[in-house]
């Protein structure tokens, strides 16, 4: 490589530069605090109020932490038999698995479908499942309750769970992510004797990890977040979810904070906890690098 006459690259770098790079890292670490702290921020708040009474949460002197930490509010969110946490958690928890394994089962199935296998009309097929993402979601509650209805659906987990099943979107994802799979991949596989089927189960799916577990994790938070669909189809406490248990609290007539702040912490764990153990696979996902050497 040609040197400049009279410049030695080996010389190390000015002070003026090394500061300049310092003041550089500086200022990066501390936007990065700062954006952690204003992310945390809110479970902050959650954390500290569940521990608080109710006139220390409506108290206009602030306060970090309170002075007596109240963890009884934990078996007390428990005890209360009008608002059953324990039967919440578990129906969330069913109802977020099933969406998560089926929903990512069936899209992965239908994008294959429509990204390998030729068959006349799946453009047509492929447009029509892309227009209902157009379709706001208040014009098809009514229908879709009516349907569950006529099931004979209502009041189970089962009537909650079922219209989530399909996803349009996750469709076109897996569908996008097949087309570009390398097609040696699936020729091998056919001088072995395997036909779609085996194809889809032996070298798609176990080449699709991640961007399964990325749309299953945003699945997962979904299901578990929904709110309105379950509050209307699970009438009874017995199939409430964890989010209508936490609309209990706060009615026309009372709030309970400190119950509604701890349910929130509570309920919010589950998430927290999926995610840190899942971002890698998230990101992976979002790359949509699914494909192994």
């Amino acid at each position: 490589m040609a040197t400049v006459p009279g410049v030695n690259p080996t010389l190390p770098a000015s002070p003026a530069r090394r500061l300049r790079i310092r003041w550089g890292e500086i200022l990066r670490y501390v936007v990065l605090v700062a954006l952690t702290i204003l992310f945390l921020f809110p479970f902050y708040l959650i954390v500290r109020n569940a521990l608080m009474t109710q006139p220390e949460i409506t108290s206009f002197e602030w306060s970090w932490w309170p002075a007596m930490p109240q963890w009884s509010n934990l078996e007390v969110l428990f005890n209360d038999a009008s608002a059953p946490m324990g039967s919440g958690l578990r129906n969330s928890a069913i109802i977020a698995i099933v969406n998560l394994v089926f929903q990512t089962l069936f899209a992965s199935m239908a994008g294959y479908a429509l990204a390998r296998i030729p068959a006349r009309g799946k453009t047509l097929v492929f447009f029509v499942i892309l227009s209902t993402l157009m379709v706001p979601s208040a014009v098809t509650f009514v229908p879709s309750y009516v349907v569950v209805a006529n099931l004979g659906l209502v009041n189970t987990i089962w009537g909650i769970v079922i219209p989530g099943l399909f996803s349009a979107f996750a469709v076109f994802l897996f569908r996008q992510f097949y087309l570009d799979f390398p097609v040696e991949i699936e020729e091998a596989g056919r001088l072995d004797g395997l036909g779609y089927f085996g194809i889809y189960g032996r070298l798609l799916l176990p080449n699709s990890m991640g961007i399964l577990i990325a749309l299953g994790v945003l699945s997962f938070i979904n299901s578990w977040n929904a709110f309105l669909w379950p509050l209307v189809v699970g009438r009874s406490p017995s199939s409430w979810t964890v989010q209508v248990v936490l609309s209990t609290f706060l009615t026309a007539q009372t709030i309970n904070l400190p119950m509604l702040f701890m349910g929130a912490a509570v309920g919010a764990l589950p998430l927290v906890v999926i995610f840190l153990i899942m971002q890698r696979y998230i990101v992976e996902g979002v790359r949509l690098s699914g494909i192994k050497g």
